[in-house]
């Protein structure tokens, strides 16, 4: 469609209309001028809003440690390291290996690098099918409210929110009653 005067796009076309780089050239540069002795009413001259460059949205990812084969979302929350602490991370796979699981099987997500993310946005690039949140500070904002150690339901999967391995590694209740939880997760 070749439309001359940019003003009848805002009749056919109601929503927002975006330059490309080279259109902007066309409209940035000033109109030739008209002869002052014409009797018809001068025609308003286009100004264009600052033009905002289109990009493509960049598709979402994230740095997370394992193979995600069989959809078992685990947030951790490590601000002093990429993924998770080495001694944590032993503790984990040891009890992920205990029930069946292996590294393979699981994305282990450090929230800590991702804090502005929404859980939907997490949710739509994992897709998990298993939840677990290792301590209160893994849980996303826009979440919900979980009960401690309470297996729970979200969009039709288990979650568990439980301790962190900081709050574990010393206090065998703690231990306890993560494992009894993570058996039935």
């Amino acid at each position: 469609m070749n439309i001359e005067n940019p003003i009848a796009f805002s009749f056919i076309m109601q929503d927002d209309i975006y330059l490309l780089n080279k259109d902007k050239l066309a409209y940035s540069t000033p109109a030739a001028p008209k002869p002052e002795n014409t009797f018809a009413e001068p025609e308003p001259e286009y100004i264009p809003a600052a033009a905002v460059p289109v990009t493509e949205p960049k598709p979402v990812s994230f740095n997370y440690l394992g193979g995600h084969k069989k959809n078992f979302l685990v947030i951790v929350h490590y601000p002093e390291h990429d993924l998770m602490h080495d001694k944590h991370l032993m503790a984990l796979e040891s009890t992920l290996t205990r029930l069946g699981f292996s590294r393979d099987d699981v994305a282990i997500f450090n929230r800590a690098k991702y804090l502005d993310t929404e859980f939907g946005v997490m949710a739509d690039f994992f897709k998990p099918q298993k939840l677990l949140l290792l301590g209160k500070n893994s849980m996303p904002a826009d979440i919900g409210v979980f009960e401690l150690n309470k297996l729970t339901q979200l969009n039709g999967y288990p979650v568990l929110l439980t301790f962190s391995f900081d709050e574990m590694m010393d206090s065998v209740e703690n231990k306890k009653a993560f494992w009894e939880q993570m058996k039935q997760l």
